[in-house]
Parts: C-alpha cells; sequence; structure tokens
C-alpha cells in the first residue's frame, strides 16, 4: 500500500509483500468516482468534481484502549474501526471518496492454518462489508509489525462547497436533535464483559442471535444517509457525532457556536436496556446530534431512522451551566462525563 516501509516487513510467510497482495485482492479492480489511482503506487490520486470541498478525518483504534481481542470479534474491530471515520463524514453532511488504513499487527495475528483464517483475515472481512455498504474504495495505507494491534483509519469525504455541516453555526433559539437511540453502546459492552467475566477460556464467542442483540455496540451504523439529507436541504446549523457520550459532545457543540443547551430528560429516545446516565454518558452510539432553526420543518424521520428533539439551544450566560438537564420542571448541570482521553492530566 502507498507509505508501506519494506524494512520493517517479516521475512517470514506471509510477509508484507504478502499481506498488501492480499489486501489489494480484497478490495478488487472496482473503479470509484473519486479515485483516479489507488493501492500500487506511492501515493494514491483522488479527484473531487468541481465545486466541492475535501473533508478528512483520522481516527486511532489500539487494543486496550478501544477494543479487546478477548471480548471483540475481529470483524468487529474491523467494521467499528472504519465505522468510526464514516461517522465524523456523516456529522459533516459529506459522502466518502476513498479510505486510508494502516495496520499494526503482531505476527500471530496475521497467521492462518488450513482450518482457521487469521485474526487480520477477519478484521478484513468486517472492514470491506462496511466499505461495500458505503461504497468507500481503500485508497492505500501502511503495514507494521507491533507488539499490539493498531489500525489507524483516515477518511476523505467531498462536500459541495460552503455547504460542510459545522460544528460552530448554532443560535439560541435552535432546537437540539438526536438521530436514533442513546446508550445501546453502552448496554453492549456491559453484556460483553458479562460473557467475558463467565468464560472458561479464550476470547468471547458470539452467536448470531447474540451479534444482533449486541448490534449498537459490535457493529454501528453511520449515520451517513441522515447527514448527507440535512445538508441537501440545509436545515442543521450544526451537527456532530456521539462518539464520546451526548453529554460530552454537546459541550464540543456548546463551545464552537458560542452558545449554551437544555436538554429535557423526558424526549431521550433511550436504547431498550439502557439507563439515562448510559444514554448521557455513554460512548460510542455513533448517532447524529443536530441543531436547527425552531421554524424548520425537522421530520420525525430520515432516512428511515427516528429523529427526536431533546431541547435547545440558548444563550451563554456567566455563572449558568454550559449544559442544563431539564426533568419534570427541575434543572440541573449537566456536566461533561462522556469518554475524554488524558481527564486526569
Amino acid at each position: 500500500m502507498p507509505g508501506t516501509s519494506p524494512h520493517l516487513s517479516s521475512t517470514r510467510e506471509p510477509g508484507e509483500l504478502g499481506l498488501i497482495a492480499k489486501i489489494r485482492q480484497r478490495q478488487g479492480n472496482k473503479p470509484f468516482p473519486g479515485l483516479a489511482k489507488g493501492i500500487g503506487d506511492d501515493c494514491a490520486v483522488l479527484q473531487s468534481k468541481p465545486g466541492e470541498q475535501i473533508v478528512v478525518t483520522t481516527d486511532l483504534s489500539i487494543e486496550g484502549r478501544h477494543f479487546l481481542l478477548e471480548w471483540h470479534s475481529p470483524e468487529a474491530v474491523g467494521h467499528r474501526t472504519l465505522a468510526r471515520g464514516l461517522s465524523d463524514l456523516a456529522a459533516m453532511g459529506a459522502h466518502p471518496v476513498a479510505a486510508f488504513l494502516s495496520l499494526g499487527l503482531p505476527p500471530e495475528l496475521t497467521r492462518r492454518s488450513r482450518r482457521q483464517p487469521s485474526w487480520m483475515d477477519g478484521f478484513l472481512d468486517g472492514f470491506f462489508a462496511l466499505a461495500r455498504t458505503h461504497k468507500t474504495p481503500l485508497a492505500g495505507g501502511d503495514l507494521a509489525q507491533t507488539e499490539t494491534a493498531v489500525a489507524d483509519i483516515v477518511l476523505v469525504g467531498a462536500v459541495p462547497r460552503g455547504r460542510a455541516l459545522l460544528r460552530s453555526g448554532a443560535h439560541a433559539g435552535d432546537r437540539l436533535y438526536v438521530t436514533g437511540v442513546l446508550g445501546g453502546s453502552s448496554v453492549g459492552l456491559k453484556k460483553l464483559e458479562e460473557l467475558a467475566a463467565k468464560r472458561r477460556y479464550g476470547p468471547v464467542r458470539l452467536s448470531p442471535k447474540m451479534q444482533e442483540a449486541l448490534a449498537a455496540h459490535v457493529a454501528p451504523q453511520p449515520r451517513l444517509a441522515q447527514g448527507l439529507w440535512l445538508q441537501r436541504r440545509r436545515i442543521a446549523t450544526a451537527a456532530i457525532d456521539l462518539s464520546d457520550g451526548l453529554s460530552t459532545d454537546l459541550a464540543h457543540l456548546c463551545e464552537e457556536s458560542g452558545v449554551a443547551a437544555e436538554v429535557y430528560a423526558e424526549d431521550l429516545p433511550i436504547a431498550t436496556g439502557a439507563t439515562l446516565a448510559q444514554a448521557l454518558h455513554g460512548g460510542e452510539d455513533y448517532e447524529l446530534l443536530f441543531a436547527a432553526p425552531a421554524q424548520s420543518r425537522v421530520p420525525r424521520t430520515i432516512a428511515g431512522l427516528a429523529i427526536s428533539c431533546i431541547g435547545q439551544m440558548v444563550p451563554r450566560r456567566r455563572g449558568r451551566a454550559e449544559v442544563v438537564l431539564r426533568s419534570r420542571g427541575e434543572g440541573q448541570p449537566l456536566a461533561p462525563q462522556g469518554w475524554q482521553h488524558f481527564r486526569s492530566i
């Protein structure tokens, strides 16, 4: 893949060149509109339509921090790696152009037998299944031998010039909306933890029925269709994806827009089995949170997904909490208690 480092490869089979060939085979030769030249050269060549702007996002997935080999299947890790980046594009109202994947893997995760595919094979199964769903070509990346599994995803998207959804456009008086339901990923993670505690040895094995029940966590769906709908109709004044939890991501939106917010607890769409705390602070839901003018007609569903009005943007005032949670007429500060790296620093 573009940017690979020969000096990091292993001399034993399958070796870096063999792994690259495997990935190229999985990608296939299907042409994509925004990809003029993909895997095979030092750089990929991308092209956008006149009047479009390019948006770029990157996200790290690290073993022990974002996934556990004993808990998460390789297919789930591959799916989630790509979903994280696609969700960022969704929040910008962009469509995907290309993906770049850099993998750092211990050698044992690349080895396969006659009876058992490698961990990397499963990772690519999950990755490419989601890539095909959203017509996202893998244009390049990097491979390295590491002690800990690491996946770094870079997503390139395109959006009409001046039309990208930003975090900074919300105004006091705008209503606050969210797609789907909240807290489902936290419920799935807790269930995985319970299953891991009961197993005698080896990684957690999920039946198809259990995989479906835990889909919000193991196979989150990026809301690209909903983001494109909002961008094309110019309804949203600001948007962000819920990767770190509603309380934390709403604080980001308020900070960038220079406003405060009120959230109505009774109006939150809480996932089955989730608590209010999980809906407010649980991360990795990958739903879209957006603001829209009060006079806008926001439908109850967008591209088949339920939309809920959960609050409103209000003026920022000295001495008042940035975000207030209202329940049965009472208000209390809603501190950002979702995921934050380096919280203790």
